[in-house]
């Protein structure tokens, strides 16, 4: 594949960061055969080397949990799919209530959006990760966003590449 199929097909796997398939790829780290390990690494590699603002920028890129994007229908097909398989599409008016309070705190607080990969949670879990990671330092939450950007990567490279992982 060449750069241009690279960045198609794997520029999303980091919320609308292709800029991270693109150094992947650049710097030899996107090679066939494509695993889903064997990429991922190569663009958490580039991940974790980006400066502070472009991580951030990664992070500010996601979208809040049953925010409203979410309602308005604006959510990546990836993010709605995920968003959707924990239940967050189906969230009683004091569920979506409890989220959009704890949305807000948090990132009033640490100045990106709530960052978790729900594959496999529900939104009791998720609502439980909120109380206890706002307590956290920014540097604590940064790396702890940072690792669930991540985590959430390796899902959708799963995803994309399942016959290889």
């Amino acid at each position: 594949m060449d750069r241009a199929e690279i960045v198609a097909r794997f520029g999303g796997v980091f919320e609308h960061s292709p800029f991270i398939a693109e150094r992947a790829f650049d710097a030899g780290f996107i090679a066939e055969p494509l695993t889903a390990a064997d990429v991922h690494d190569g663009m958490a590699a580039i991940f974790r080397t980006a400066s502070t603002d472009e991580r951030l920028g990664v992070l500010r890129a996601h979208p809040d949990l049953a925010g409203k994007l979410a309602i308005a229908g604006d959510l990546t097909e990836d993010s709605r799919k995920e968003q959707a398989g924990a239940g967050l599409d189906r969230l009683s008016p004091d569920e979506h209530e409890r989220f959009t309070a704890f949305n807000t705190a948090y990132t009033e607080k640490f100045g990106f959006p709530f960052i978790i990969a729900v594959k496999g949670l529900t939104k009791d879990d998720i609502l439980a990760a909120f109380e206890q990671r706002i307590e956290n330092s920014r540097e604590q939450e940064l790396d702890t966003a940072c690792q669930q950007v991540e985590k959430i990567a390796r899902l959708r490279l799963d995803g994309l590449l399942p016959e290889n992982s």
